[in-house]
């Protein structure tokens, strides 16, 4: 009977939600042939401006790097004072928390709205709005595998009259260390795509390319980027399944 009654309610979830996106598989249909034309009208891919494409592209990988690399130091911190075993204080742990939930929250393409704002169009922009919801997101992880460590090394330091940072030395950071690593990894691949993604408010890199040869119609030189763009995540997912097999 459960059953049947989780049932129900999961159709009319999908129900609920496909009305309120008008979803209408008949006008799907109905564009398949309009949607074809703009895939066809790209093949061959342009090679004329694969230069400045590929440059673009190694920009959009120097965000991802940068805006990890600072979110990293940024959540460390954060996931620290946010892990309930290891904040020095409950004010500390719950204002970590309250931090984390906040940037977490908040739409990378919101973040580097304002940046543009602030600093003007550019891979800086895109740099810092990278940072900031990433620091967030590893911060979370952070704390969560803190908190899931193994307690006996604790205790077993505490007891011998360790202080906080030589407990988070070596208690801490051996038993994280994978972990830590495989997140921060994931977290380098999501924001290589986040990178292209935020060139299309004018944030940098290859997404302000992408969005220019769409609105001058260039749809051949759209797919060399798009091509490029996924050569790219295919390299990138290689490399860090490299990284992991060789350091976790």
């Amino acid at each position: 009977m459960k059953i049947l009654i989780y049932t129900l309610l999961f159709m009319v979830v999908i129900y609920w939600s496909a009305v309120g996106v008008k979803f209408n598989a008949v006008e799907l249909i109905a564009g398949l042939p309009n949607m074809w034309n703009i895939i066809s009208s790209m093949f061959p891919p342009s090679l004329a401006n694969f230069e400045q494409y590929f440059s673009s592209m190694l920009i959009t990988i120097q965000m991802s790097i940068t805006g990890t690399l600072i979110a990293i130091i940024l959540s460390v911190p954060l996931g620290v004072g946010a892990a309930e075993n290891m904040s020095p204080h409950p004010l500390i742990y719950q204002t970590s928390r309250f931090i984390l939930n906040v940037i977490r929250s908040i739409p990378e393409l919101i973040v580097a709205l304002v940046f543009v704002a602030a600093v003007g169009l550019g891979p800086f922009a895109g740099v810092m709005a990278m940072a900031i919801h990433s620091a967030g997101m590893l911060g979370k992880f952070y704390a969560e595998a803190i908190e899931n460590i193994s307690k006996g090394e604790i205790e077993a330091l505490q007891a011998a009259g360790a202080n906080k940072i030589q407990i988070l030395r070596f208690a801490v950071w051996p038993q994280i260390l994978p972990e830590f690593i495989g997140v921060s990894l994931y977290r380098w691949e999501i924001n290589v795509r986040a990178a292209t993604v935020l060139g299309l408010v004018g944030a940098g890199g290859i997404g302000f390319d992408l969005l220019s040869t769409q609105r001058l119609f260039k749809y051949q030189e759209t797919a060399t980027i798009i091509i490029l763009i996924l050569l790219t995540v295919v390299i990138m997912d290689r490399v860090c399944a490299i990284i992991r097999s060789r350091i976790i």
